[in-house]
């Protein structure tokens, strides 16, 4: 049981969303560790995704662990779970704590640089139900995680994502808003970022 417990919560007052923010989720001494593990140990792949009719190299190294038989799809990518491991175990155990959900699957996301990314998207595929908790917990260098209502275009929020931090969104979020990781002209070090979810 991870020894910051009780943890700060941060919550943002916006429309049609729920979101909370655990900027020290884990302590630094820890998430240092957790992060080189994640970056020696996880077998990273790098799919091609078809953007406008063209196959691009995905922007970033992804892996997906999870119960068996449950794949995920997304960007016309079907990715098959490995088996969950004792590291990502124990990451799984700390958000379930507070999140309070028994999630099935983690989708992982290495951002070497700041040239990889990830585009505009919402997390609202099929499988994930139709009002999905998604606990995303990140290590290594800082990044921003933007935020853009679909129909209210003044409606914006912008997240620090810090090391060892934790973001969850649930209820109607994935209905209303949708997400990204830009890119970034900054000379930064890479990011590993855990996204757990349940596919139905």
């Amino acid at each position: 049981m991870n020894s910051l417990f009780p943890k700060e919560k941060i919550t943002f007052n916006i429309p049609d969303a729920e979101i909370e923010y655990y900027p020290n989720f884990f302590k630094n001494d820890r998430s240092d560790e957790l992060f080189e593990k994640l970056r020696n140990e996880i077998p990273w792949q790098q799919d091609n995704i078809k953007v406008y009719g063209k196959t691009h190299p995905q922007p970033r190294l992804t892996a997906l662990f999870g119960n068996e038989g449950k794949s995920y799809s997304y960007s016309n990518i079907v990715m098959q779970p490995h088996h969950w491991n004792p590291l990502l175990v124990f990451i799984k155990n700390e958000i379930e704590e507070i999140c309070q959900e028994n999630f099935t699957t983690v989708l992982l996301n290495y951002y070497r640089d700041g040239k990889d990314s990830n585009g505009w998207h919402a997390d609202n595929e099929k499988e994930l139900g139709r009002n999905p908790v998604i606990a995303s917990v990140s290590f290594g260098a800082e990044r921003y995680f933007h935020l853009q209502h679909n129909t209210i275009k003044e409606q914006k929020l912008k997240i620090k994502l810090e090391h060892g931090s934790l973001l969850i969104m649930k209820g109607s979020t994935q209905h209303f808003w949708k997400h990204q990781i830009p890119k970034t002209t900054s000379v930064i070090k890479s990011r590993i970022n855990l996204t757990f979810r349940i596919i139905k």
